[in-house]
């Protein structure tokens, strides 16, 4: 599996640490892992709308598997993802919300609070939550007497949003263009993406932008 990890600006200076221990986590389970942004408080600038955007280009053009983003609360990147058609992100501060959301809601990104209850043994905090985001069947539900009904119910949701979010590439060319442009500005973003996309509808509008 292909994992992208993306923080804004306010999180910054913890992008480090996050990528260190998603990296010997996933890592060490065989996914390979992007850090796309932002790398510390110098580098191309992010906001969680940014975050959001990009999870829509990474996921939808299958450059990735999987999406770690967050900010602050959470709250903010949890909301920018689950805007964008293909994104099914969940919020999760601690690694019990990591193991429901794989078993139950069966997700492809997770929104952390990287500041709000982030004191001490915090990387441990987000080392757990990475061991019980990659390990284990996903989907498989929680606890076994609701797997059925669970399994049903994630399939429905999915089928919903596929039904109110529809073409990918129009969704973003309906908001404001700088704010697509910037989402996709960066070095670390621009490599993982056109390294890895399989739809060349969305590689031509990124381009499109960056030209």
């Amino acid at each position: 599996m292909k994992i992208a990890l993306t923080m804004e600006n306010s999180q910054a200076a913890k992008n480090a640490m996050v990528a260190a221990e998603l990296n010997t986590v996933a890592g060490g389970l065989g996914h390979e892992v992007f850090n796309v942004g932002m790398t510390d408080e110098n580098d191309h600038h992010l906001t969680y709308i940014h975050l959001g955007i990009q999870a829509s280009l990474l996921l939808n053009s299958k450059a990735v598997d999987f999406i770690v983003t967050g900010c602050g609360t959470g709250q903010g990147a949890l909301m920018a993802s689950n805007l964008h058609p293909g994104v099914v992100c969940g919020y999760c501060l601690e690694p019990s919300d990591a193991f429901l959301f794989n078993q139950i809601n069966n997700g492809n990104a997770l929104s952390l609070a990287f500041a709000k209850g982030f004191g001490w043994a915090g990387e441990l905090n987000v080392r757990y939550i990475f061991e019980k985001a990659f390990t284990g069947n996903r989907g498989e539900g929680y606890p076994v007497e609701r797997v059925v009904p669970q399994q049903a119910n994630a399939k429905i949701l999915n089928e919903v949003k596929a039904g109110v979010c529809k073409d990918v590439v129009a969704s973003l060319q309906a908001i404001d263009q700088e704010l697509v442009k910037q989402a996709v500005g960066g070095a670390q973003f621009q490599e993982c993406f056109f390294a890895n996309c399989q739809v060349s509808e969305i590689a031509e509008y990124v381009k499109s932008l960056i030209d």
